[in-house]
């Protein structure tokens, strides 16, 4: 790895910086692509080469990618709502493409495409509340909301393209990463940050997976060490009840935590106000008939396979989240 030049798309959001990071830490030689228009405080100071591009711009893809050993497709849309929802669904399924594709034409030794929990149904034969694991996939019939659904078929695009083109891709699908330097923030940090200010008074009975952002970032460079070609990997964290999640925070910022639980049926309408409301000022709303038909089941993922393969590890998740409420703290959030 020291040495080696590595193209990182998305490197000034979430995840992708934090993979940027990890990599510096190896010694690798940093080329990062991004959009003129992106905040450069996430991988200022990398020391890193910067092309500006689009990842759905196959052709700026691939001048940033000329001399690289790997590369770590990271970028993408990632909002559970939007006024024109197709605009998730061709960003990622156009940036998919253009990156494999501009990957190829580069001559890139190895790729590692970050996918999501997203594109992961329930495993055959496991009871539906299950922690799932990677035999399960959805389609793109059955994926729920714009974005499950983009990455489902920007998923699908990279394994068509590993089966029939030998491209040399390894897929991670990360869980729910929390921790520092959520700088837009995610879906996930705005609910962080809501609890944290006590916009939150209350919750509905659900569960996710939750992972330090840099123990993902881990996992992506395992990966590329150890991952096998067209192989996928779960990398998550712990399985944690959202009342947990909400109370862990409010301990962690001296409130007390959201002691009501809501049935989800009734919010169906209050969801589709917040929506209406949405297309009207552009801005996200707080709920979405998406989120709440999401929520039906407990989104909980085991890594095994990760660990078995990779040698991957994930950390307690209350420590994503004390290092995620530093930051937002120090960053004026909350």
């Amino acid at each position: 790895m020291r040495g080696d030049r590595v193209l990182v798309t998305g490197a000034s959001g979430f995840v992708g910086s934090a993979v940027a990071r990890a990599l510096k830490a190896r010694g690798a030689e940093l080329v990062l692509l991004v959009r003129p228009t992106s905040p450069t405080a996430n991988f200022e100071g990398l020391g890193a080469q910067i092309e500006h591009g689009d990842m759905t711009d196959e052709a700026s893809v691939e001048r940033a990618a000329r001399g690289a050993r790997y590369l770590f497709h990271v970028a993408a849309d990632y909002r559970i709502w939007a006024r024109d929802p197709e605009e998730i669904v061709r960003a990622n399924r156009l940036g998919a493409a253009a990156v494999m594709r501009a990957a190829q034409i580069a001559g890139v030794e190895r790729i590692v495409y970050t996918s999501s929990v997203a594109t992961l149904g329930p495993s055959p034969g496991a009871d539906r509340n299950a922690p799932a694991d990677e035999t399960g996939a959805l389609t793109e019939q059955t994926a729920v909301g714009a974005y499950k659904r983009s990455k489902v078929i920007a998923e699908r695009i990279v394994e068509r393209m590993v089966a029939d083109e030998g491209l040399p891709a390894v897929i991670v699908n990360p869980s729910t990463p929390i921790g520092p330097c959520d700088i837009k923030p995610t879906p996930t940090g705005r609910i962080i940050v809501e609890a944290a200010l006590g916009h939150t008074p209350a919750f509905i009975d659900t569960g996710l997976n939750l992972v330090h952002v840099d123990d993902v970032a881990e996992g992506h460079i395992q990966a590329l060490e150890r991952g096998r070609v067209g192989e996928r990997y779960i990398l998550g964290g712990q399985d944690v009840e959202l009342s947990r999640f909400f109370a862990d925070v409010a301990g962690l910022v001296g409130r007390r935590p959201p002691k009501i639980k809501l049935p989800r049926g009734p919010l169906y309408p209050l969801a589709a106000v917040f929506e209406a409301v949405a297309q009207i000022t552009g801005k996200e709303p707080m709920l979405t008939v998406d989120a709440l038909n999401m929520a039906k089941r407990r989104m909980f993922y085991t890594s095994a396979k990760a660990e078995r393969e990779l040698g991957y590890r994930a950390r307690p998740y209350i420590e994503g989240i004390r290092d995620a409420l530093a930051w937002f703290q120090a960053q004026g959030y909350c």
